[in-house]
């Protein structure tokens, strides 16, 4: 009996391993974001050693300066899924230049209020940055050769961070922003980075409670 209760707490240990695992990852920057016509400059994170597939996902944003009207930004996953984190954020039919807010202090993850319409949603800022949590932009449109400002007015069609669950966490993360065509103001980029859950493969789940079943039925059949 002593035997089988040491194997099952084996099992139980073993099955506890395999639980969630969450890691945190951070990129000091501390570069001006670069004015030229929406032309990206990337900024990596490398990501390795992460056992099973991504659960959540959500991503920090420290930038300074400039307008957030301004600003584009969207992140390539190491597969090249691509997601929309800004996209000249307030700009639509009723305000043709987007906000002029300056920064951003914030974490986008796949539930909340849209960043792109965050003055509707009572925003706290501190230090003149925006503040909270909130969902990333997901408009696809052009930031630079859109036709209208209602192009942005329309629900968004892109991808949530959601697109990112089921995959493999590990390779190269980019982050590709741009600044708009005012290098008077200028925007910085403080830092960035990634918080990502995993759990293990559904197959691993399946071995493992195969296996404490079997355990429970030997038990059982022994005390009869």
């Amino acid at each position: 009996m002593k035997k089988q209760i040491g194997i099952l707490t084996l099992a139980l240990g073993t099955l506890a391993s395999y639980a969630q695992g969450t890691t945190n990852l951070t990129d000091t920057v501390n570069a001006s974001i670069p004015v030229n016509n929406y032309v990206p400059a990337p900024f990596q994170l490398t990501v390795s050693g992460l056992s099973g597939s991504i659960d959540s996902f959500s991503v920090n944003l420290d930038i300074t300066g400039g307008n957030n009207g301004d600003l584009y930004a969207y992140l390539l996953s190491p597969d090249s899924t691509m997601i929309v984190l800004l996209n000249r954020v307030g700009l639509g039919s009723s305000n043709l230049i987007g906000y002029g807010d300056a920064g951003f202090d914030i974490t986008l993850t796949a539930a909340g209020y849209n960043v792109h319409d965050y003055q509707s949603y009572s925003p706290i800022f501190s230090g003149g940055q925006l503040t909270g949590t909130w969902a990333p932009d997901q408009r696809t449109v052009d930031p630079y050769l859109y036709s209208n400002a209602s192009d942005f007015d329309a629900v968004p069609t892109g991808n949530n961070f959601n697109a990112y669950y089921g995959a493999n966490p590990n390779g190269i993360w980019t982050l590709n922003i741009a600044n708009g065509v005012n290098s008077a103001n200028q925007s910085t980029l403080v830092s960035w980075g990634m918080t990502i859950t995993t759990v293990p493969e559904p197959q691993t789940w399946t071995l493992l409670g195969s296996g404490l079943t079997a355990l429970w039925c030997l038990k059982r059949s022994r005390r009869k």
